[in-house]
């Protein structure tokens, strides 16, 4: 996975329906803002400082990385305090989403599938959650562990703050993009796997969420389908069978797992669309509620601004109205 893909942002994916103030908001609402944004709260994720840093005294990085002058998308990485942003929706509807933005396990574009992505929800009413979470090429002693953890511990910190936000917390969603689809796939099918020991009472809510939404994924670990990039990331080496049977969310779906929504470029030249096949085919069997959009055209790293000046991709509103039909609003 090349990280030149997000550099330039662009994508042959058609993009439509989109209006013309919808078309401003997210390049113009959330381009000045920090790491930070949104309500300009942030709700950390642990009590103390995880333990398990190769290189402490880690220091976060941000830069840039769109060549656009009219589009940014930076980038974070260095991620020793895992933490949300909170995007409050300016007319509630008390459904939640926690979005968790790729970037090859090395980075978090937090602005390109994080912020933006926020910000179109936000008009659907939903109160979104960024999670910062840490990166298993940043360096710690049990790298494969360290991303789930953070995005369990992210949907019980949800949970443990929804009465104070307003929030039901029994309509708590999670969509995640490439690096961060596979934290999101992994909570879709392992959310009752203890990743950590528990460290508070905020441990004893359940990690479950609503329903999820993993775009163009990072899913299996296996190297007959899997991105390149993650075995190295996440095993320092190729997996051993043990490995790719406990890692591939495709390989862990039960019962229990819950509703998906998938989408996924047949084009993707960075993550193999098998990788969502794969994860719709298991969902399948298993009789999960899955609903699939493959597209013809797009690459990797779409996000929702395939064509400079639009905002909205195709597969956003479907996304919504698969929401709607699974309860996350009304």
């Amino acid at each position: 996975m090349s990280l030149s893909r997000r550099d330039l942002v662009r994508s042959s994916l058609a993009l439509a329906g989109v209006s013309a103030a919808g078309a401003a908001a997210v390049p113009g609402a959330l381009a000045g803002s920090g790491p930070a944004a949104g309500s300009g709260e942030v709700i950390d994720l642990w009590p103390r400082p995880p333990a398990g840093a190769l290189h402490p005294g880690m220091a976060e990085l941000v830069e840039q990385s769109s060549s656009d002058p009219a589009y940014s998308s930076r980038r974070i990485r260095g991620i020793a305090r895992p933490r949300m942003a909170v995007f409050p929706a300016a007319q509630p509807n008390g459904s939640a989403m926690l979005i968790i933005p790729g970037g090859s396990f090395a980075w978090n574009y937090f602005e390109h599938e994080g912020h933006y992505i926020a910000d179109v929800l936000n008009r659907a009413g939903i109160t979104c959650f960024v999670l910062f979470y840490r990166l298993a090429q940043d360096g710690w002693s049990d790298p494969a562990k360290v991303g789930p953890a953070d995005a369990q511990r992210a949907m019980r910190a949800i949970r443990a703050n929804a009465a104070r936000l307003g929030l039901d917390s029994a309509r708590i969603g999670v969509m995640g993009f490439s690096a961060g689809g596979f934290l999101t796939a992994t909570l879709a099918t392992r959310h009752a796997t203890p990743f950590y020991a528990p460290v508070d009472a905020t441990d004893r809510l359940s990690a479950r969420p609503l329903l999820t939404a993993p775009i163009y994924a990072v899913q299996s670990v296996d190297p007959a389908y899997a991105y390149g990039g993650v075995a190295p990331s996440l095993f320092g080496r190729q997996p051993a069978a043990e490995q790719i049977r406990e890692w591939s969310p495709d390989l862990n779906v039960t019962a229990a797992a819950v509703p998906t929504f998938l989408v996924h470029a047949e084009d993707d030249g960075a993550v193999p669309v098998a990788n969502t096949v794969r994860l719709r085919d298991a969902m399948v069997a298993a009789g999960i509620t899955v609903e699939t959009h493959l597209f013809a055209h797009g690459g990797h790293g779409f996000g929702i601004r395939g064509q400079p000046g639009v905002s909205d991709g195709p597969w956003l509103p479907l996304f919504l109205n698969f929401a709607r039909e699974q309860k996350l609003f009304g």
